[in-house]
């Protein structure tokens, strides 16, 4: 019985704290709180659903901006751009059935969900590890089979040619696979505060190359 009340007591205290309480004391409990849910409750619960450890990703270069963004016209960019996919083998039309054929903007957050090696196909987008700060978030454009093991080929929506690191991406260095946009331009409350670490020509806003 004693206990029974010391919960309830409890609870009431942490009800008030959390939604009723105005003052800092209620503010910086509130911020723990929604701290503490998302790092230790609502990221393991993604990441088991999702299957992978990175489940949402937001996008910190312009490698895959498309013009115009959410209002990005696939047949004026195409034109500007077709001329990098003739050695993957990658026309227009393939391009057009391509899962978001109109790329995505720095600041957006993305939904990543487990890259299955097998069933991966030209035109998704992949998330994968190089030897950066971040991952990497990038267009497949080949894929080719080695020693028994899928071997991936990716390029920027928005890149002039491929990167070295990216011509040979082997199944071990998959993260996951850009499943949805979530929230455009949603994740500059994060980038804002690491913009002035950047080089010169990787801040701001993107433009097309």
């Amino acid at each position: 019985m004693v206990l029974e009340k010391g919960g309830k007591r409890f609870l009431k205290k942490f009800w008030y704290l959390l939604w009723k309480d105005n003052g800092f004391k209620g503010w910086l409990f509130s911020i723990v709180f929604l701290f503490v849910f998302i790092k230790f409750i609502f990221f393991p619960f993604l990441s088991l659903v999702t299957g992978t450890s990175l489940p949402l990703a937001i996008v910190e270069s312009c490698s895959m901006y498309h013009k115009g963004n959410l209002f990005s016209d696939f047949d004026n960019w195409w034109d500007r751009q077709e001329d990098k996919y003739p050695e993957f083998i990658i026309n227009k039309l393939d391009f057009k059935d391509f899962p978001m054929q109109n790329g995505f903007n720095k600041g957006d957050i993305l939904l990543i969900t487990k890259a299955d090696p097998e069933k991966l196909v030209v035109g998704d987008i992949v998330i994968f590890n190089v030897n950066q700060r971040n991952p990497v978030i990038h267009r497949i454009v080949d894929i080719k089979e080695i020693n028994n093991e899928k071997v991936f080929s990716t390029l920027g929506d928005n890149n002039m040619g491929q990167l070295s690191f990216e011509k040979e991406i082997t199944e071990n260095q998959l993260v996951g696979k850009a499943s949805l946009k979530l929230a455009p331009y949603l994740g500059w409350i994060k980038l804002i505060f690491y913009e002035w670490q950047k080089p010169l020509s990787e801040k701001g806003l993107c433009s097309e190359k």
